[in-house]
């Protein structure tokens, strides 16, 4: 769906997800995140495509019907999720606790298998995700928990507890201030130089694994939380502005180390994920 009024109706009291790919016809590896808000298009190559857990129909008062909802709401909440899928798995598992929701979280925990993405890696830059379900019913909730627990990181990432290997050195100057986070090498990426006074060390390798749109996410942080000056209009984006806002001079800081743990968390839950077995390519 293109449009997010349907997802995200802003007079609706409502929890929504997104499960969001990258669009057809990009270069780049196959991506995907998920959120729960309204999400830019554009944070994935050629346009992501979002896939929600509800979508909302609005509800024609002109025209009330005898099914019209008791509530005094504005729109009627559909499943992303169809019955003929939840009913697929229901008749492939034999395990009636399998709901919509488990479903949903499983395609999360499929989309981040390096099994999955070599598999389909042509496909995945021609056409929408092809979505099977496996084999084994075992497999079926280790991707579906896998799933869930990536979601959570993901959606929950300034929550995330700043990662405990992480050697941050230089606090006590209490500045907190960004003008561009770097590498001291363009090679050493154990080593972020945060400002004058600031460094964090100790950074493993596998964090840089977690990528998303191409880049990894910690690389994400340091492109996006500087301060840039726009060509054009000349007006100064400026991320510390941010910190002030919410109160927390930390906030970069913070975020920097949460990612780190994010990333780290993500790369070994997907290490965990099984190895697929599939008995043919089907959707």
């Amino acid at each position: 769906r293109g449009q997010f009024e349907d997802i995200f109706p802003k007079q609706v009291n409502r929890d929504n997800l997104v499960i969001c790919t990258s669009g057809v016809g990009g270069n780049k590896d196959f991506s995907t995140f998920i959120a729960d808000s309204i999400v830019d298009l554009n944070a994935l190559e050629a346009g992501a495509q979002c896939f929600p857990l509800y979508y909302y129909e609005k509800i024609d008062k002109d025209a009330p019907t005898l099914f019209d909802n008791q509530e005094n709401t504005e729109y009627i909440r559909h499943d992303g999720i169809t019955d003929y899928i939840l009913n697929t798995a229901k008749d492939k598992y034999i395990d009636g606790r399998i709901e919509k929701e488990d479903i949903f979280y499983y395609v999360y925990g499929l989309l981040h298998s390096p099994d999955y993405r070599r598999e389909f890696s042509s496909d995945l830059k021609k056409m929408l995700p092809k979505l099977p379900l496996v084999d084994k019913l075992e497999d079926f909730w280790a991707f579906s928990k896998a799933g869930r627990e990536l979601a959570e990181l993901h959606i929950n990432y300034e929550e995330v507890a700043p990662y405990e290997g992480a050697k941050v050195s230089g606090t006590q100057h209490n500045n907190y201030i960004v003008q561009k986070m770097k590498f001291p090498k363009k090679d050493q990426k154990d080593k972020i130089i945060y400002n004058a006074q600031i460094t964090v060390e100790n950074i493993p390798e596998k964090a840089y694994e977690y990528v998303v749109n191409g880049k990894s996410a910690i690389e994400w942080i340091l492109d996006r939380y500087q301060v840039k000056t726009d060509k054009d209009s000349g007006i100064v984006n400026d991320p510390n502005d941010w910190s002030k806002e919410v109160g927390n001079p930390r906030y970069i800081l913070d975020l920097l180390l949460s990612v780190i743990n994010l990333s780290v968390k993500t790369v070994d839950i997907v290490n965990s994920l099984p190895k697929l077995e599939f008995s043919e390519k089907e959707s």
